[in-house]
């Protein structure tokens, strides 16, 4: 019998928020080789891998702000403007101010972890704050207490099956898509 545990999301990974460079100064933009996912690369995405966006930075770029470089498999999370668009980095990117993402640890996988996060979209997203914009901080991220199985095997056997699953949505939409041109 699987043994079901409460964690909290910092339990699960590390939660790791973004910056902007500065615009202002070009040499962070131009020629740029680092990708750098901002909400706005995630509105209207439909997959589960994203590992470009609109725009690159540069090292200098990465170097002026406090931005980090995030492994593949991490799990991006807006965290406003707005909450809960959600993606899992194909390979090493950064991101913007937007997102608190997880950097999951040895104990978690990586694709349960984004299903969990999926699935607890809305309640992330009604413990925002803020006036002019709801916004989650990464203290509320970090101490968010979720339930997940204590394996690991476990977590990677519920993932596979909800990614199978994806697997045939995405397949049927792009039969769909043939169908309609």
């Amino acid at each position: 019998m699987t043994e079901w545990i409460e964690r909290k999301i910092a339990d699960l990974g590390m939660v790791v928020g973004g910056a902007t460079p500065s615009t202002k100064d070009a040499q962070n933009y131009i020629n740029g080789s680092i990708p750098w996912i901002t909400p706005k690369d995630l509105a209207g995405f439909h997959g589960r891998y994203i590992g470009q966006g609109e725009r690159n930075i540069t090292e200098k770029g990465l170097a002026s702000c406090s931005t980090q470089m995030m492994p593949k498999n991490s799990v991006l999370f807006t965290s406003r403007a707005p909450i809960g668009y959600i993606a899992i980095s194909a390979n090493p990117v950064c991101t913007n101010q937007g997102f608190k993402s997880i950097v999951p640890n040895e104990n978690t996988d990586y694709l349960f972890l984004y299903y969990l996060l999926k699935f607890n979209k809305d309640r992330i997203e009604s413990l925002g704050s803020g006036t002019t914009f709801k916004e989650v901080s990464g203290t509320t991220m970090k101490n968010i207490v979720v339930t997940v199985p204590k394996e690991k095997e476990t977590q990677r056997e519920i993932a596979a099956i909800l990614s199978s699953l994806d697997d045939k949505i995405e397949e049927n939409g792009k039969i769909n898509h043939n169908l309609a041109a």
